[in-house]
């Protein structure tokens, strides 16, 4: 092999600026578009951004094991030292240069990705520190908490009381659950979510005989949001995150829906992902509209909050109309 021991910056931009899914299909992997990301079909919790980024969605691997470059995802899954990588990547996109080093890597046939199995946290005999929780600390009525406990869509686990957002397909059945703690320490929490689940599902609520969806990034929010409208006959889904992977899916099951009003939060990640979604989903034939929270509100819940704290109106229903 040619002994080279450094990249000139030309190189190393090249090498970078390869085409990741390329790369990835090249290797065996079959790789799938979802939304504004990639995924590969082989490993599922793989998320390709911009075609030049990787991460995986998982917390069994070590730090550097999760995501990275291009350099990065065949040191993990081709089995290569950075070295290799870099002249692999090279060769990939054409470069010239000496003929004395040629490719030696023997590339492992791809392995489908092993995924935990999906069991939800045990309940604990009630739900004291939930309502607790959602009640004293975030403002939400007593109402809008029975209710979702009521469906079975909420939930407190036993050993650490963390609240379970459970994230259901059309059928009913649970494909998806999210952990929330209720002991807040300076602004920080726990989140997590539960080993094993489909990242294609989100937390939800459905109306068959509702055209309209409601977007949030969060559960909590969603819940707020049903508070503040005291209204929960609506189609309501929360992404977990600014991807719409869960979005793709429940339009999927449920195709009455004609329009869709995005919820996302008001800071610049959300207003971001906001326009991003709006156009695609315009393109692909779908009403939009932007319906964040008031622009002195970070999201939802804070303005749930605001309104508690205020008391704009008597009652445990706020009747907040836009």
């Amino acid at each position: 092999m040619e002994e080279r021991n450094s990249f000139t910056k030309e190189e190393l931009a090249i090498a970078k600026s390869v085409d990741l899914t390329a790369v990835a299909g090249s290797l065996g992997y079959t790789v799938k578009r979802i939304g504004s990301y990639h995924t590969l079909k082989e490993i599922d919790s793989i998320r390709i951004y911009n075609k030049r980024s990787w991460f995986r969605w998982s917390r069994e691997y070590d730090r550097g094991e999760n995501g990275g470059s291009q350099i990065d995802f065949l040191r993990v899954f081709a089995g290569m030292e950075v070295k290799e990588a870099v002249f692999w990547l090279l060769d990939f996109a054409g470069y010239r240069r000496s003929e004395a080093w040629k490719p030696e890597v023997i590339v492992p046939e791809p392995k489908k990705e092993e995924r935990k199995p999906f069991v939800l946290p045990a309940a604990a005999e009630d739900n004291r520190y939930l309502y607790q929780y959602l009640m004293n600390e975030r403002k939400l009525s007593k109402r809008v908490v029975d209710e979702f406990v009521k469906r079975g869509l909420i939930y407190e686990e036993y050993r650490y009381h963390n609240i379970v957002f459970k994230g259901n397909d059309k059928s009913g059945k649970t494909r998806f659950a999210s952990m929330r703690g209720v002991f807040d320490r300076d602004g920080h929490c726990f989140k997590c979510d539960v080993s094993g689940n489909d990242k294609n599902y989100g937390f939800n609520v459905w109306n068959e005989e509702s055209t309209e969806l409601a977007v949030f990034e969060g559960a909590i929010d969603l819940l707020s949001h049903a508070d503040i409208y005291s209204d929960f006959s609506g189609n309501r889904l929360a992404l977990g995150m600014v991807s719409d992977a869960p979005l793709v899916t429940f339009l999927s099951e449920h195709q009455q829906i004609q329009s869709i009003k995005f919820c996302l939060d008001n800071d610049i990640a959300g207003r971001k992902a906001t326009e991003q979604l709006m156009q695609k989903y315009y393109e692909l034939g779908y009403e939009v509209e932007d319906c964040p929270p008031p622009k002195t509100h970070k999201d939802y819940n804070a303005w749930l909050q605001e309104a508690r704290r205020e008391n704009l109106q008597r009652g445990e229903c706020l009747g907040m109309a836009r």
